[in-house]
């Protein structure tokens, strides 16, 4: 457990790095067009790579404060796209007004892993391991 809360602060930046490059990859190699929520979801994905490799790299897990409200309003809006997408139930609350429909799947990867899902378990693993990371003990 020790060696997971030494290097959970690189572990959650290297998530925030492969869920951006899976985002642009999907967008910008496969040409699937983001619906809104995933632009809202990408708007609080992309600054954690940022926040998250300054505070790696400086060894600063004060870094903390700024990223994990960013996660989870990034998870929040990922579950309620994931459930847009699977529960009929959501999809009449906040349709999509333009472009391609939130309830659109593009992958369907086991009957369950679709985008949003992916961002959603992005989110909830860099959440995961920012509560783990251990915290830097300063006397101020």
């Amino acid at each position: 457990m020790a060696y997971i809360r030494q290097y959970a602060l690189y572990i959650a930046w290297l998530v925030s790095v492969v869920a951006t490059l899976g985002s642009l990859y999907f967008s910008e190699i496969k040409e699937f067009i983001p619906c809104e929520l995933c632009w809202y979801q990408r708007i609080f994905m992309y600054p954690l790579v940022v926040i998250l490799g300054i505070g790696t790299f400086q060894d600063d897990s004060s870094v903390k404060k700024f990223v994990l409200p960013l996660a989870i309003i990034g998870w929040s809006i990922s579950l309620y796209h994931y459930l847009i997408q699977k529960v009929p139930g959501f999809a009449p609350i906040k349709p999509c007004v333009s472009g391609v429909p939130c309830s659109a799947e593009y992958i369907n990867w086991l009957g369950f892993m679709t985008i949003p899902f992916l961002a959603l378990t992005a989110f909830s693993l860099i959440i995961i391991f920012l509560t783990l990371a251990k915290t830097n003990k300063t006397n101020e």
